[in-house]
């Protein structure tokens, strides 16, 4: 009776923190903070990112928090070895609800010189040799889900295509056996969307479920690859753990969030682009002419609909920012979704053009130190099933309605219906 009363008020505790949150951004929006209202949710934000960038290159919003919507002052920022993903004395302005998620332990939410060390023991999982590697597997899944998936009638890019890639990618860099898979994918997908921010106490039950879930995958897998090791990401960190460079907790911590984000991201890159490209048919064509263009297209979307919608970043001393004092502390997000369609930076910014030539890089991988250690991977995922795409599937067309997430933070599709048969 103890452990039930303990867990009821445990939940009762979280609903009021979610409630409390929401009826605070609810409040403060209606004075017309247009960061703010970001944080509500929203499925189509670029117009309150064109307002985010009216009120300046970087300015305080209602919530306190620094924000710029500005691709000059977000890529220094990005950049700056000054600032931190967290504060002095450890933890993430406003994400104190979050608390509960073990990825403070992982590369994501670490800061230098740890976050240096865990990259380092990664690094070589990501370099062009496997990457070159890699790509052999994920044509031949590309092909075999288009296999599975094509029928008379369609299919949902997002569950039957987007969606299972890069969950088998990530588990055959990480050496997941096929017995794992199931469960692996299960869990992953549960996991997924706290990204979002966690939205409901049974969201965060499942969450919690799902990553225990994942914990013994890993922990049983870790086991047998420090008996048999082999040419995989865990292997590879299993030997480091005996070797003292790393904890068992982040180790477990480690594959998690390798699964996690980088499911999350390749996924929303790869049905974001589809949406973007059928949805001009002009430059669904162009691909279709020419399948060489689909690194173009990888890049034009991640600029265009980025999957990762914002960075946050925290001095931890006073210091002097774009002509503004910022206190050790504050919270400085940079709206990488605003960033990336700047019209200071890109002509006819909120165009998608496969022909497009800017020198300025996108924002949607961040920078500086924390720039995505997976970019490669995703880059030659998201390229490698658009090309793959176009080629199987060239009439390939969108046949209802699509599902739009509701984030400030990710930006993606949770459903997108297709048909590839010629209309």
């Amino acid at each position: 009776m103890a452990v039930l009363t303990d867990s009821r008020l445990a939940g009762w505790k979280f609903s009021a923190k979610l409630g409390a949150t929401r009826a605070l951004l609810r409040a403060i929006g209606v004075f017309g903070d247009p960061f703010t209202h970001l944080l509500m949710g929203q499925e189509d934000p670029y117009p309150l990112y064109a307002r985010v960038r009216q009120r300046g290159p970087l300015h305080r919003s209602h919530l306190g928090t620094w924000v710029t919507g500005s691709h000059q002052v977000g890529s220094r920022i990005l950049r700056d070895r000054s600032l931190f993903l967290n504060r002095k004395e450890g933890g993430v302005p406003g994400h104190e609800i979050m608390d509960d998620i073990p990825w403070n332990s992982s590369i994501l939410g670490l800061d230098p010189p740890d976050h240096t060390r865990l990259r380092r023991l990664a690094q070589p999982a990501f370099g062009p040799k496997m990457i070159s590697k890699y790509q052999v597997e994920v044509e031949k899944l590309c092909h075999g889900l288009i296999d599975k998936a094509v029928t008379a009638d369609g299919f949902d890019l997002i569950e039957d295509f987007a969606g299972p890639l890069p969950l088998l990618v990530i588990g055959e860099l990480l050496g997941v056996p096929e017995e794992y898979h199931e469960r692996f994918i299960r869990a992953g997908r549960k996991v997924g969307p706290v990204i979002d921010g966690v939205k409901s106490l049974a969201m965060a039950r499942d969450f919690r479920a799902a990553v225990d879930d994942l914990d013994e995958v890993f922990t049983e897998l870790i086991a047998v690859r420090a008996a048999d090791p082999g040419d995989d990401l865990v292997s590879r960190l299993t030997l480091a753990k005996e070797d003292g460079k790393l904890s068992t907790e982040e180790l477990l911590a480690f594959c998690t969030v390798l699964a996690v984000t980088g499911f999350e991201t390749t996924t929303n890159l790869i049905g974001n682009a589809v949406l973007a490209l059928t949805r001009d048919r002009a430059q669904w064509n162009l691909l279709r002419d020419d399948p060489g263009l689909a690194r173009a297209a990888v890049e034009e979307t991640l600029r265009y609909d980025s999957p990762a919608l914002q960075a946050q970043r925290v001095p931890h001393e006073d210091t002097a920012l774009h002509g503004h004092h910022i206190r050790a502390g504050s919270s400085i997000v940079v709206l990488i979704g605003a960033a990336n369609r700047d019209p200071e930076v890109y002509t006819d910014p909120d165009r998608f053009d496969l022909t497009r030539r800017e020198q300025a890089e996108h924002l949607s991988f961040s920078g500086g130190v924390h720039y995505c250690i997976g970019a490669p991977l995703a880059r030659m995922e998201g390229e490698t099933a658009l090309r793959v795409l176009v080629e199987r599937l060239p009439a390939l067309h969108v046949c209802g309605p699509v599902g739009r997430r509701s984030s400030p933070v990710i930006s993606g599709c949770t459903r997108l219906p297709v048909s590839g048969r010629a209309r």
